[in-house]
Protein backbone atom coordinates (compact mmCIF):
# COMPACT_ATOMS: atom_id res chain seq x y z
CA UNK A 1 0.00 0.00 0.00
CA UNK A 2 0.80 3.41 0.08
CA UNK A 3 1.73 5.76 3.11
CA UNK A 4 3.15 8.45 4.10
CA UNK A 5 7.14 8.47 5.55
CA UNK A 6 9.33 11.06 6.60
CA UNK A 7 13.16 11.06 5.69
CA UNK A 8 15.15 13.78 7.57
CA UNK A 9 13.67 17.57 7.95
CA UNK A 10 11.26 18.65 4.62
CA UNK A 11 11.36 15.30 3.34
CA UNK A 12 8.33 14.04 3.55
CA UNK A 13 7.25 10.96 0.68
CA UNK A 14 4.68 8.88 -0.48
CA UNK A 15 6.15 5.18 -0.50
CA UNK A 16 5.21 1.67 -0.87
CA UNK A 17 4.94 -0.20 1.99
CA UNK A 18 3.47 -3.20 3.66
CA UNK A 19 -0.26 -3.41 3.94
CA UNK A 20 -1.01 -3.52 7.58
CA UNK A 21 -2.54 -7.41 8.92
CA UNK A 22 -4.21 -8.15 12.11
CA UNK A 23 -1.55 -9.06 14.60
CA UNK A 24 -3.15 -10.07 17.90
CA UNK A 25 -6.81 -10.97 18.00
CA UNK A 26 -7.65 -7.43 19.64
CA UNK A 27 -6.47 -5.63 16.26
CA UNK A 28 -8.68 -3.86 13.74
CA UNK A 29 -7.42 -2.87 9.85
CA UNK A 30 -8.92 0.11 8.63
CA UNK A 31 -9.16 1.09 5.27
CA UNK A 32 -8.90 5.29 5.20
CA UNK A 33 -11.44 7.01 4.03
CA UNK A 34 -10.41 11.13 5.29
CA UNK A 35 -6.57 12.10 7.43
CA UNK A 36 -5.31 14.96 7.85
CA UNK A 37 -2.15 17.09 8.16
CA UNK A 38 -1.65 18.35 12.03
CA UNK A 39 0.04 20.90 13.18
CA UNK A 40 2.11 19.00 15.45
CA UNK A 41 3.20 16.99 12.19
CA UNK A 42 5.46 19.96 11.29
CA UNK A 43 7.37 19.71 14.71
CA UNK A 44 8.90 16.57 12.86
CA UNK A 45 8.60 18.07 9.32
CA UNK A 46 11.19 20.60 10.43
CA UNK A 47 13.45 18.65 12.37
CA UNK A 48 12.53 20.00 15.90
CA UNK A 49 11.57 16.28 17.33
CA UNK A 50 13.21 13.24 16.13
CA UNK A 51 12.01 10.52 13.45
CA UNK A 52 13.73 7.51 12.07
CA UNK A 53 14.58 8.05 8.97
CA UNK A 54 10.99 6.45 6.81
CA UNK A 55 9.11 6.55 10.28
CA UNK A 56 5.22 6.48 9.17
CA UNK A 57 3.53 10.01 10.34
CA UNK A 58 0.11 10.84 10.45
CA UNK A 59 -2.46 10.84 13.55
CA UNK A 60 -5.72 11.79 12.38
CA UNK A 61 -8.20 9.94 10.29
CA UNK A 62 -11.63 8.03 9.62
CA UNK A 63 -12.50 5.06 7.56
CA UNK A 64 -14.28 1.78 7.32
CA UNK A 65 -12.70 -1.45 9.19
CA UNK A 66 -11.56 -3.54 6.43
CA UNK A 67 -10.77 -6.60 9.17
CA UNK A 68 -11.03 -7.90 12.66
CA UNK A 69 -9.26 -10.21 15.49
CA UNK A 70 -11.30 -12.53 17.06
CA UNK A 71 -11.73 -10.63 19.96
CA UNK A 72 -13.12 -7.40 18.89
CA UNK A 73 -16.43 -7.06 19.37
CA UNK A 74 -17.62 -3.09 18.85
CA UNK A 75 -16.96 -3.09 15.80
CA UNK A 76 -17.42 -5.42 12.68
CA UNK A 77 -16.09 -5.06 8.95
CA UNK A 78 -17.60 -2.67 7.07
CA UNK A 79 -18.53 -0.27 9.95
CA UNK A 80 -17.39 3.58 9.56
CA UNK A 81 -15.08 4.66 12.44
CA UNK A 82 -13.16 7.68 13.73
CA UNK A 83 -9.56 6.72 15.49
CA UNK A 84 -8.35 9.27 18.12
CA UNK A 85 -5.37 10.54 17.89
CA UNK A 86 -3.71 7.79 20.75
CA UNK A 87 -4.86 4.20 20.85
CA UNK A 88 -6.05 2.89 24.09
CA UNK A 89 -7.54 -0.03 25.72
CA UNK A 90 -10.55 1.85 27.21
CA UNK A 91 -9.61 -0.83 30.64
CA UNK A 92 -7.02 0.45 32.42
CA UNK A 93 -7.25 2.70 35.63
CA UNK A 94 -6.72 6.01 33.17
CA UNK A 95 -9.54 4.87 30.38
CA UNK A 96 -12.03 4.06 33.14
CA UNK A 97 -11.28 8.01 34.60
CA UNK A 98 -11.20 9.57 31.23
CA UNK A 99 -7.90 10.02 30.90
CA UNK A 100 -7.34 7.95 27.99
CA UNK A 101 -4.07 9.79 26.78
CA UNK A 102 -2.54 8.30 29.60
CA UNK A 103 -3.79 4.67 29.10
CA UNK A 104 -0.98 2.28 29.98
CA UNK A 105 -1.17 0.26 26.36
CA UNK A 106 -1.68 3.28 24.63
CA UNK A 107 -0.07 4.74 21.90
CA UNK A 108 0.01 7.19 19.03
CA UNK A 109 0.00 6.71 14.93
CA UNK A 110 3.09 7.16 12.93
CA UNK A 111 5.52 5.39 16.79
CA UNK A 112 8.08 3.39 15.18
CA UNK A 113 6.77 -0.02 14.34
CA UNK A 114 3.11 1.51 13.86
CA UNK A 115 1.20 2.48 11.34
CA UNK A 116 0.45 6.58 10.48
CA UNK A 117 -2.98 8.00 9.91
CA UNK A 118 -1.96 8.96 6.24
CA UNK A 119 -1.56 5.80 4.41
CA UNK A 120 -3.98 3.80 2.85
CA UNK A 121 -4.74 1.47 6.06
CA UNK A 122 -3.90 1.13 9.21
CA UNK A 123 -3.60 -1.57 11.63
CA UNK A 124 -5.18 0.10 14.85
CA UNK A 125 -4.42 -1.85 18.35
CA UNK A 126 -6.90 -2.75 20.72
CA UNK A 127 -9.72 -1.78 18.50
CA UNK A 128 -12.36 -1.83 20.72
CA UNK A 129 -11.07 0.73 23.35
CA UNK A 130 -9.73 2.64 19.95
CA UNK A 131 -12.47 2.99 17.38
CA UNK A 132 -15.89 4.83 17.45
CA UNK A 133 -18.50 3.71 14.94
CA UNK A 134 -19.67 6.58 12.81
CA UNK A 135 -23.00 6.56 11.03
CA UNK A 136 -22.48 4.78 7.42
CA UNK A 137 -24.26 7.44 5.66
CA UNK A 138 -21.90 9.92 6.72
CA UNK A 139 -19.92 8.33 4.21
CA UNK A 140 -21.40 10.17 1.12
CA UNK A 141 -21.44 13.46 2.56
CA UNK A 142 -17.90 15.44 1.87
CA UNK A 143 -18.66 18.16 4.57
CA UNK A 144 -19.62 15.98 7.69
CA UNK A 145 -16.90 13.73 6.74
CA UNK A 146 -14.49 16.84 7.16
CA UNK A 147 -16.30 17.79 10.38
CA UNK A 148 -16.20 14.17 11.66
CA UNK A 149 -12.13 13.35 11.18
CA UNK A 150 -11.87 16.44 13.24
CA UNK A 151 -12.98 14.17 16.14
CA UNK A 152 -9.67 12.57 15.91
CA UNK A 153 -7.68 15.66 16.95
CA UNK A 154 -8.26 19.06 17.12
CA UNK A 155 -12.53 19.44 18.13
CA UNK A 156 -11.52 17.26 21.23
CA UNK A 157 -7.99 19.00 21.90
CA UNK A 158 -9.87 22.73 21.31
CA UNK A 159 -13.18 21.19 24.10
CA UNK A 160 -10.10 20.23 26.37
CA UNK A 161 -8.44 23.30 26.23
CA UNK A 162 -12.00 25.15 26.52
CA UNK A 163 -12.86 22.88 29.54
CA UNK A 164 -9.45 22.94 31.45
CA UNK A 165 -9.56 26.90 31.34
CA UNK A 166 -13.54 26.71 32.14
CA UNK A 167 -15.16 27.71 29.64
CA UNK A 168 -19.07 28.66 31.30
CA UNK A 169 -22.00 30.92 31.21
CA UNK A 170 -21.02 34.08 31.83
CA UNK A 171 -17.34 34.11 31.37
CA UNK A 172 -15.20 35.34 29.32
CA UNK A 173 -12.96 33.36 27.26
CA UNK A 174 -9.80 34.59 24.89
CA UNK A 175 -7.68 31.63 22.86
CA UNK A 176 -4.53 32.96 21.98
CA UNK A 177 -4.02 31.01 18.80
CA UNK A 178 -5.72 30.83 15.58
CA UNK A 179 -4.11 27.07 14.07
CA UNK A 180 -7.07 24.99 13.78
CA UNK A 181 -6.70 24.16 17.48
CA UNK A 182 -7.03 27.60 18.90
CA UNK A 183 -10.12 28.16 16.09
CA UNK A 184 -11.65 24.91 17.47
CA UNK A 185 -11.22 26.28 21.13
CA UNK A 186 -13.45 28.88 19.96
CA UNK A 187 -16.23 26.75 18.62
CA UNK A 188 -15.63 24.40 22.02
CA UNK A 189 -16.07 27.50 24.02
CA UNK A 190 -19.26 28.49 22.40
CA UNK A 191 -20.61 25.00 22.72
CA UNK A 192 -19.87 25.22 26.90
CA UNK A 193 -22.00 28.66 26.97
CA UNK A 194 -19.73 31.30 26.66
CA UNK A 195 -20.69 34.79 27.13
CA UNK A 196 -18.13 36.20 25.22
CA UNK A 197 -14.82 35.11 23.56
CA UNK A 198 -11.82 36.97 22.41
CA UNK A 199 -9.63 35.56 19.83
CA UNK A 200 -5.78 36.62 19.44
CA UNK A 201 -4.63 35.71 16.43
CA UNK A 202 -2.72 38.13 12.98
CA UNK A 203 -4.04 36.01 10.03
CA UNK A 204 -6.77 37.93 8.84
CA UNK A 205 -8.25 34.75 6.64
CA UNK A 206 -8.69 33.15 10.82
CA UNK A 207 -9.42 35.36 12.39
CA UNK A 208 -12.50 36.12 9.95
CA UNK A 209 -12.90 32.28 10.73
CA UNK A 210 -12.91 32.80 14.65
CA UNK A 211 -15.64 35.04 14.09
CA UNK A 212 -17.80 32.60 12.10
CA UNK A 213 -17.21 30.35 14.94
CA UNK A 214 -17.78 32.50 17.93
CA UNK A 215 -15.41 35.54 18.45
CA UNK A 216 -16.99 38.58 19.08
CA UNK A 217 -13.32 40.25 19.64
CA UNK A 218 -10.37 39.74 17.95
CA UNK A 219 -7.06 41.07 19.17
CA UNK A 220 -4.02 40.91 16.75
CA UNK A 221 -1.09 42.41 18.87
CA UNK A 222 1.66 40.43 20.55
CA UNK A 223 3.26 40.25 23.70
CA UNK A 224 2.44 43.28 25.99
CA UNK A 225 -0.06 44.98 23.72
CA UNK A 226 -1.71 41.82 23.46
CA UNK A 227 -2.51 42.02 26.90
CA UNK A 228 -3.03 45.62 26.89
CA UNK A 229 -5.56 45.03 24.03
CA UNK A 230 -6.98 42.53 25.85
CA UNK A 231 -7.47 44.11 29.47
CA UNK A 232 -8.60 47.03 27.42
CA UNK A 233 -11.69 45.04 26.53
CA UNK A 234 -12.30 43.53 29.89
CA UNK A 235 -12.38 46.44 32.08
CA UNK A 236 -8.66 45.82 33.26
CA UNK A 237 -9.60 42.72 34.54
CA UNK A 238 -8.23 39.85 32.27
CA UNK A 239 -10.34 36.68 30.43
CA UNK A 240 -11.89 34.44 33.03
CA UNK A 241 -10.83 31.51 30.57
CA UNK A 242 -7.88 31.59 28.38
CA UNK A 243 -6.93 28.79 25.84
CA UNK A 244 -3.21 28.75 25.34
CA UNK A 245 -2.85 27.08 21.91
CA UNK A 246 0.19 27.86 20.49
CA UNK A 247 3.22 26.61 22.91
CA UNK A 248 5.38 28.72 22.95
CA UNK A 249 6.84 30.78 25.60
CA UNK A 250 5.57 34.34 24.38
CA UNK A 251 2.45 32.65 23.76
CA UNK A 252 2.28 31.30 27.50
CA UNK A 253 3.70 34.53 28.90
CA UNK A 254 0.56 36.22 27.39
CA UNK A 255 -2.08 33.56 28.49
CA UNK A 256 -1.24 33.91 31.93
CA UNK A 257 -0.84 37.88 31.71
CA UNK A 258 -4.34 38.54 30.39
CA UNK A 259 -5.83 35.98 32.79
CA UNK A 260 -8.53 37.47 35.30
CA UNK A 261 -7.87 36.94 39.13
CA UNK A 262 -9.42 33.76 39.68
CA UNK A 263 -8.96 32.64 36.40
CA UNK A 264 -7.77 29.49 34.61
CA UNK A 265 -4.96 28.74 31.62
CA UNK A 266 -6.56 26.05 29.83
CA UNK A 267 -3.05 24.90 27.74
CA UNK A 268 -3.07 22.46 24.93
CA UNK A 269 -0.01 24.06 22.57
CA UNK A 270 2.65 21.35 21.94
CA UNK A 271 5.37 22.91 24.25
CA UNK A 272 8.52 24.03 22.00
CA UNK A 273 11.23 26.32 22.43
CA UNK A 274 13.54 27.92 25.58
CA UNK A 275 11.25 27.92 28.34
CA UNK A 276 7.85 28.15 29.74
CA UNK A 277 6.81 31.43 29.67
CA UNK A 278 5.18 30.81 33.28
CA UNK A 279 5.87 33.54 36.12
CA UNK A 280 4.81 31.36 39.09
CA UNK A 281 4.46 34.52 41.42
CA UNK A 282 2.38 36.38 38.94
CA UNK A 283 0.07 32.85 39.22
CA UNK A 284 0.55 32.76 43.12
CA UNK A 285 0.03 36.38 43.66
CA UNK A 286 -3.58 36.07 41.18
CA UNK A 287 -4.83 32.66 42.03
CA UNK A 288 -4.11 31.66 38.62
CA UNK A 289 -4.51 28.12 37.90
CA UNK A 290 -3.30 25.64 34.79
CA UNK A 291 -4.75 23.12 33.76
CA UNK A 292 -4.43 20.82 30.22
CA UNK A 293 -1.81 19.03 28.32
CA UNK A 294 -2.35 16.17 25.94
CA UNK A 295 -6.39 15.97 25.35
CA UNK A 296 -8.51 12.29 26.00
CA UNK A 297 -9.96 13.00 22.92
CA UNK A 298 -11.16 9.52 22.72
CA UNK A 299 -13.09 10.09 26.48
CA UNK A 300 -14.81 13.10 24.60
CA UNK A 301 -16.05 11.40 21.25
CA UNK A 302 -19.24 10.38 22.54
CA UNK A 303 -19.97 13.67 23.94
CA UNK A 304 -19.09 15.54 20.67
CA UNK A 305 -20.37 13.61 17.44
CA UNK A 306 -24.29 14.16 18.46
CA UNK A 307 -23.54 17.83 18.20
CA UNK A 308 -21.36 17.04 14.85
CA UNK A 309 -23.76 14.69 13.69
CA UNK A 310 -26.76 17.32 14.15
CA UNK A 311 -24.92 20.42 12.44
CA UNK A 312 -24.55 22.50 15.83
CA UNK A 313 -21.22 22.19 15.96
CA UNK A 314 -19.37 22.55 12.50
CA UNK A 315 -15.52 22.17 12.69
CA UNK A 316 -15.03 21.41 8.49
CA UNK A 317 -14.14 24.98 7.67
CA UNK A 318 -10.84 24.23 9.50
CA UNK A 319 -9.75 22.55 6.33
CA UNK A 320 -8.92 24.93 3.82
CA UNK A 321 -7.24 22.80 1.16
CA UNK A 322 -8.20 19.19 0.19
CA UNK A 323 -5.44 16.55 -1.60
CA UNK A 324 -5.08 13.66 -2.26
CA UNK A 325 -2.33 10.74 -0.51
CA UNK A 326 0.01 11.53 -3.09
CA UNK A 327 -0.27 15.20 -2.77
CA UNK A 328 0.79 15.23 0.52
CA UNK A 329 4.49 16.42 0.67
CA UNK A 330 2.53 19.22 -1.18
CA UNK A 331 0.08 19.56 1.54
CA UNK A 332 3.44 19.69 4.34
CA UNK A 333 4.57 22.50 2.58
CA UNK A 334 1.70 24.85 2.50
CA UNK A 335 0.92 24.08 6.03
CA UNK A 336 4.62 25.28 6.73
CA UNK A 337 4.31 28.14 4.73
CA UNK A 338 1.36 29.53 5.93
CA UNK A 339 -1.04 29.04 2.87
CA UNK A 340 -2.86 26.34 4.25
CA UNK A 341 -4.67 26.21 7.88
CA UNK A 342 -5.19 22.66 8.09
CA UNK A 343 -4.78 20.27 5.06
CA UNK A 344 -7.40 17.06 4.92
CA UNK A 345 -6.46 14.42 2.78
CA UNK A 346 -8.95 12.28 0.78
CA UNK A 347 -9.02 8.32 0.09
Amino acid sequence: MRATTIHAPYDIRVENVPEPVVRLPTDAVVRVLRACICGSDLWAYRGETPRQPGQRIGHEFLGFVEETGAEVTTVRRGDLVVAPFKWCDGVCDYCREGLTASCVHGGIWGSVGYDGGQGEAVRVPFADGTLVALPGDAASDDRLLSALVSLADVLGTGHHAALGAGARPGATVAVVGDGAVGLCAVLAARRLGAERIIALGRHQDRTDLARRFGAGDVVAERGEAAVEAVRALTRGQGAHAVVEAVGTEESMSTAVHITRDGGTVGYVGVPHGSGTGLDLRVMFDRNIALCGGVAPVRAYIPELLPDILSGSVDPSPVFDLTIGLEGVPDGYRAMDERTALKVLITA
